[in-house]
């Protein structure tokens, strides 16, 4: 007999705006000038919190911090394609998405300054704190949307990790999961291609992240991860699947870091400077502003006003993160367990750390 093809899929790629500043009309139509404008401010305000976060954590003013620097468009355009309603789920380098939902950049600064209070989310904003372990906030997502669906809300939640997290068992116990119950969740892969020192390539031997999520019975699709425009088009239409009820999306962001793994990290010992290099040219914010200068939308004077109110605004919201009463040394202790057990007592009196 001859033999039978039971499946195929194919994996889509979608660009809007190349890196020479170039758009494929018939997608970029669809965004106002005051959208390109929201998403170029953005970019300046998150690439200045991440700036200044690099400056204090050299001065010894916060901890280990992990850049977002090349990966702002990822992180900006799919937080901004959520509704209110929806629920975020990031993991440690999701500085970015937390900045473009609204969450307050004093708290943010406070978390990195080790004061675990940063994480504490106003309740308007619906997100989740920053998982620091990899992948392990994959089935927490799953599992809000799934109880979405048992409500019947129309929302949708949304999660954040690296191609190193997808070779972790919670990325797939939480795609699986997702598929099988066709609950209403957007699993977002930032591939930056280096998972701390280990390649892309040794992450899987698959030609993409996306293509994965055809194993669990849903769609998959790469996208220009440093295009903020196909990223947001991407979420979007991601987004409003899943509140229709026609179930989950795995989206790879296909980025690049372009700054050490974290604070704490030397790069140059395992990617070459002219790597480097080739992704500076292709990088978030400079093809949005060579778009935008084509179409007329952005001159020097209009960008040195946005990045002078940016500066405005960190500088003043790092002020207020260091204006506050450092925590209670004793809430170590305090929330390990429901109650405090008498060996936490006794350590706690024997710290003097009582108040």
């Amino acid at each position: 007999m001859p033999t039978q093809i039971i499946e195929k899929f194919e994996v889509k790629y979608l660009q809007i705006i190349d890196e020479k500043g170039q758009a494929d009309q018939s997608l970029i139509s669809s965004f106002s000038d005051s959208d390109l404008k929201r998403f170029f401010e953005a970019i300046i305000l998150a690439r200045t919190f991440n700036q200044r976060a690099l400056s204090l954590q050299r001065e010894g003013r916060i901890g280990t911090y992990a850049s977002i620097l090349g990966q702002e468009a990822s992180q900006i355009g799919s937080a901004f394609a959520f509704g209110s309603e929806d629920w975020l789920f990031p993991s440690f380098r999701e500085s970015g998405v937390l900045i473009a939902r609204g969450y307050p950049m004093w708290m943010l600064y406070r978390y990195w300054a080790g004061d675990e209070r940063g994480m504490k989310a106003p309740p308007d904003i619906n997100i989740f704190p920053m998982s620091v372990p990899v992948g392990t906030h994959v089935p927490h997502a799953t599992g809000a949307a799934w109880a979405m669906k048992l409500k019947g809300h129309r929302k949708a939640a949304g999660v954040y990790f690296g191609d190193g997290g997808s070779s972790k068992g919670d990325f797939h116990e939480g795609l699986n999961f997702a598929g099988v119950f066709n609950v209403p969740v957007v699993f977002l892969c930032q591939n930056n291609q280096w998972a701390i020192s280990l390649p892309r390539n040794r992450q899987t031997a698959a030609k993409t992240i996306a293509q994965k999520a055809y194993a669990y019975g849903f769609e998959g699709i790469q996208v220009d991860g440093n295009d903020i425009a196909a990223v947001y088009k991407a979420t979007r239409d991601a987004v409003e699947k899943a509140k229709r009820g026609e179930g989950p999306t795995l989206i790879e962001c296909f980025t690049y870091r372009l700054d050490d793994h974290t604070t704490s990290d030397d790069a140059l010992r395992y990617r070459s400077k002219e790597e480097v290099e080739s992704w500076k040219a292709k990088e978030p914010l400079i093809r949005l502003r060579l778009y935008m200068e084509k179409e007329g939308i952005w001159t020097r004077e209009y960008e040195d006003s946005v990045v002078k109110r940016a500066q405005e605004s960190v500088d003043s919201e790092i002020k207020k993160s260091e204006s506050f009463e450092a925590p209670n040394p004793s809430d170590i202790f305090n929330y390990t367990y429901a109650s405090l057990t008498p060996r936490q007592k006794k350590e706690i009196k024997d710290f003097g750390w009582e108040r």
